[in-house]
């Protein structure tokens, strides 16, 4: 597969064409950005390590049932995706209290969520993500309720597959947020899925070991995604 123009470039990956109509090749740079992009920096390791723990998560998802874009790992920060058009809103999912939902919501840092919560937020940098429901995805045609419900139920069956991956290494998977996208009009899992889009929490410590670590000052950012992938078994 050739490798062509680069289509997009987001906050920490680029896209490029291929000579393939059906399939691009994602490519993971070292920058590090917070804060809807005001906070950037680089860092070393980085992109390899998102690579390579992404396509281990996405295979472990492959595995267990879940329709996945990502292909074919074809070098250290590179991989081979299938071509989607993506849904514009995101999943989260939180099994315990942090980040925007204690400042939205007035609640305290580390409460279990039980049954987990679930939010679609609008990918839009300029307006912050805004919150969204059902009602505004299907009235601005973001999406259908058939897509609706299954990337809510998708989004669910990810969050038992991986907080029983994360819980067996001693971590406590906080939350996280999925993409979708069609491809061939099947809803599939797409962008990553790495310790720049969830919370990992160690279990007897609480340490986080996750992008928290860039936003907050605390260091060791690499460090701390290399310890999640050898403790899970992620080969970098």
């Amino acid at each position: 597969m050739e490798k062509l123009k680069e289509l997009y470039r987001g906050k920490a990956k680029s896209v490029y064409e291929t000579n393939d109509p059906d399939h691009y090749i994602m490519l993971f740079r070292d920058d590090t950005s917070a804060f809807d992009g005001k906070k950037i920096e680089q860092l070393e390791r980085k992109g390899r390590t998102n690579c390579h723990f992404n396509y281990f998560i996405m295979k472990k998802l492959e595995e267990a049932g879940i329709p996945v874009h990502v292909e074919e790992l074809i070098s250290d920060t590179e991989c081979v995706v299938k071509k989607l058009e993506m849904v514009p809103v995101e999943c989260v999912v939180r099994n315990v209290s942090a980040g925007s939902i204690c400042r939205r919501l007035g609640v305290q840092e580390g409460l279990d969520l039980n049954p987990p919560t679930f939010e679609f937020f609008l990918k839009n940098d300029e307006l912050h993500d805004p919150m969204v429901n059902d009602s505004h995805i299907i009235s601005f045609k973001w999406g259908t309720q058939e897509q609706i419900d299954k990337m809510r139920s998708l989004s669910y069956k990810i969050n038992e597959i991986l907080k029983d991956l994360f819980d067996k290494a001693g971590l406590i998977l906080v939350d996280y947020k999925l993409e979708f996208g069609l491809y061939h009009g099947e809803l599939i899992l797409g962008d990553e899925f790495s310790p720049d889009g969830c919370r990992l929490w160690d279990k007897e410590t609480r340490k986080k070991l996750d992008k928290d670590r860039f936003r907050q000052g605390l260091g060791g950012v690499i460090e701390a995604y290399e310890e999640v992938a050898r403790r899970i078994g992620c080969p970098l």
